[in-house]
């Protein structure tokens, strides 16, 4: 796998070391190993899928507190998806920053978000699909969110009508 670091501190796109040949292609997408060596949290937890019927739906932005953190492999299988990574890390020095990827089942590539960060996407296309291994076993009570739209970030989303839960369009303004 390539590690290519982004401008927010330990955030990497994944992208696939593909061994292709007239069948098609062979990738490792994660390594234990590899992500030890990389500086990477290499913990696994649980996988979960997360399935979106249609373009414009909004999920996040969300993250666990302490002492249950997780960091989180997020990769889109099925469709595409507009991902968003924002640091919640107090003395970060990409504090309340965020970064944005196109993942899609087309491009194959992967996000590692590490912990501390918030996470959410909007689908870009009907029937999209994301899978994520995350390091920590969810803990409801440490189940945390920023509101997508919170003026503190300024996320630049690329379609501002979207279908969001409740839950997650009620989370107050970020406050530190």
């Amino acid at each position: 796998m390539k590690y290519v670091e982004t401008f927010l501190k330990g955030v990497f796109i994944l992208e696939l070391e593909r061994f292709e040949d007239k069948r098609g292609f062979f990738a490792r997408s994660w390594c234990k190993e590899e992500f030890r060596k990389a500086g990477l949290n290499q913990d696994l937890s649980q996988c979960s899928i997360s399935f979106n019927k249609k373009r414009g739906i909004l999920r996040g932005m969300h993250y666990q507190v302490r002492p249950h953190e997780e960091a989180k492999v997020v990769r889109c299988t099925m469709g595409a998806i507009y991902d968003v990574v924002l640091d919640l890390r107090e003395g970060s020095s990409t504090f309340k920053k965020w970064f944005a990827i196109e993942l899609s089942a087309e491009n194959r590539k992967a996000l590692y978000i590490p912990e501390g960060c918030a996470h959410g996407f909007l689908t870009l296309e009907d029937s999209s699909e994301v899978f994520y291994q995350i390091s920590e076993a969810y803990h409801p009570e440490c189940s945390m969110g920023v509101r997508w739209n919170d003026p503190a970030f300024k996320i630049q989303w690329p379609n501002k009508d979207v279908l969001i839960n409740a839950r997650d369009s009620q989370y107050l303004d970020f406050k530190l």
